[in-house]
């Protein structure tokens, strides 16, 4: 027999256990269903060399996570903490390094080093950004309008954006329009002149995506990590949760259970119920149904739309143009168990701002493109990019006394890994992000007590992220906003009354933000 709700939430990652909670807030009967055993998606703490040691697999920072979240799931009175993350460190082989500290006079004296222009340059730089701020930052959190509808709550809708963006004179339209084109690299040029002030800088503009510095469009992802404001005015902020991502997941779980919601592990759906053109629940593969009025996914729209539904109950053109949606990656993700920490050639010595900070192997802009285009050839990069963490640094509960855990989320090796894994290559090419830190800080490799090599097959495979892709879907100029994923449902509805969608691939998504979530349940409750 059926069991019913008002609400199912398909997919147990961060944006479900968000919404659910929310959800079971404003008074639904709410049950998250995950297919793997356990809750957290991509969000998750694993210990895969036993006890000792507890590590973030995949995820591993908490970002533009708004403040909104926090308070209403009381998230840290069900265990969230979270530690700052200090900034760049880039060592170099030469034995020189730059560090990006967050005070002005400090950065500067850095940035100096390698070149007076760009030391001046730095500031202006910062006041640009917080000048797009204003106008881009708010966006992150608005529901993109319908473009081109001529109903009338739509043209309300798409004049509400001219509103919004009624301050923009030209000079803003103009750089609105450079940040939204241009790749990082050409944008960078126009401001710095160092090749290794620019190598730290453009890591923000490649994360996690099928392209390189010099691709357009990877000006915009910088700004989507940068100049996100996440509610309330407070722009989104770097840091480590204790336990690791999971910890942050573990929290929202019990925050969702504490008010009600029913989550079930070990059950996958595999299919969305449509009757008469509305969801009416779905059934899991052990052929179990469970009858909802709502139904809210929060898988990848390949997995929800092509895998979940019968895509007659689709208009053509969606199946089309989520058949089109590009979801490459050629990320690999490198943890590691160490018995100390790395000692720098360039640094010796402790210090929490290079050790709790983001330390970037990358000589320069060039050194990153070069990644890229080996793995646009069709083979694993030479010189692997990678940004590595140590978030053991201040959280004493991942490793025993004296050891440490490390995150290394690398690019790129070839996008078809994803759907034909090469072990042997792959292990390869693990062996040369290493190779790159113990050219830096000599006796790394000996350090290593354990080694775990996430490659996009398994991030395909074992956590839903089709083609290995972290945000679910490109954050190319032609997959944002009101086109994500596909024109005229950017606003967290489905074709399908009833369905609505809040995965990584909707506007806002792209890192562990939760908005997807937030305006997902605005969407139910207002429909309802």
């Amino acid at each position: 027999m059926a069991v019913a709700y008002d609400v199912v939430v398909v997919g147990g990652g961060h944006n479900g256990l968000v919404a659910a909670g929310l959800l079971a807030k404003h008074g639904r009967r709410v049950v998250v269903l995950e297919r793997r055993d356990r809750t957290g998606g991509a969000a998750i703490t694993e210990q895969p060399w036993g006890p000792d040691f507890r590590v973030t697999a995949l995820s591993y920072v908490v970002s533009l996570l708004p403040p909104t979240i926090v308070r209403d799931l009381e998230l840290e009175r069900h265990g969230y903490k979270v530690y700052p993350q200090h900034g760049y460190f880039a060592p170099h082989a030469d034995g020189r390094y730059l560090m990006m500290h967050a005070e002005p006079e400090p950065r500067r004296a850095e940035i100096a080093k390698f070149s007076g222009r760009d030391a001046e340059a730095i500031d202006r730089w910062d006041a640009w950004l917080g000048g797009l701020a204003g106008v881009l930052g708010p966006l992150l959190t608005s529901v993109p309008p319908k473009m081109g509808s001529k109903k009338l709550g739509d043209v309300a809708d798409q004049l509400g954006l001219a509103w919004k963006l009624r301050n923009l004179d030209v000079a803003k339209v103009g750089d609105v329009t450079r940040l939204m084109t241009m790749s990082i690299a050409d944008l960078l040029d126009d401001w710095f002149e160092s090749p290794q002030v620019k190598g730290v800088m453009c890591v923000s503009g490649i994360i996690g995506t099928w392209a390189g510095p010099r691709s357009p469009g990877t000006a915009y992802v910088m700004a989507h990590h940068k100049i996100g404001d996440v509610g309330e005015g407070q722009m989104g902020t770097w840091g480590f949760p204790e336990g690791g991502m999971g910890g942050l997941t573990s929290a929202m779980r019990k925050a969702a259970e504490a008010l009600g919601v029913t989550v079930r592990t070990n059950a996958p759906v595999a299919k969305i119920l449509v009757r008469a053109g509305r969801a009416t629940g779905v059934v899991l593969q052990s052929g179990e149904e469970i009858e909802a009025g709502v139904v809210l996914t929060t898988t990848h729209p390949k997995i929800t739309f092509l895998e979940h539904l019968d895509r007659a109950e689709l208009p053509s053109d969606f199946v089309d143009t989520i058949e089109r949606w590009k979801t490459r990656s050629g990320t690999v993700k490198v943890n590691l168990a160490l018995d100390r920490l790395p000692e720098f050639r360039c640094k010796p010595g402790f210090d929490p701002r290079v050790h709790g900070g983001t330390i970037v192997l990358a000589e320069s802009l060039d050194d990153v493109e070069g990644a890229f285009q080996d793995a646009v050839a069709g083979r694993a990069a030479t010189r692997p990019f990678a940004d590595v963490c140590i978030p053991s640094v201040f959280d004493r509960t991942l490793a025993p006394p004296g050891k440490h855990v490390m995150s290394m989320f690398t690019q790129w090796v070839p996008h078809t890994w994803a759907s034909a894994p090469d072990g042997a290559a792959l292990d390869a090419y693990a062996d040369r992000v290493v190779d790159r830190m113990e050219l830096v800080a000599p006796g790394f490799r000996e350090s290593i007590l354990h080694r775990q090599v996430i490659g996009p097959h398994e991030m395909q495979e074992t956590y839903g992220l089709v083609g290995g892709n972290i945000f679910h879907g490109e954050l190319s100029a032609n997959q944002l906003f009101h086109m994500r994923p596909a024109p005229g449902y950017a606003d967290f509805r489905t074709p399908v009354r009833g369905l609505f969608q809040a995965s990584s691939a909707t506007h806002g998504g792209g890192g562990v933000t939760g908005i997807p979530a937030i305006q997902a349940v605005r969407r139910i409750l207002a429909d309802a």
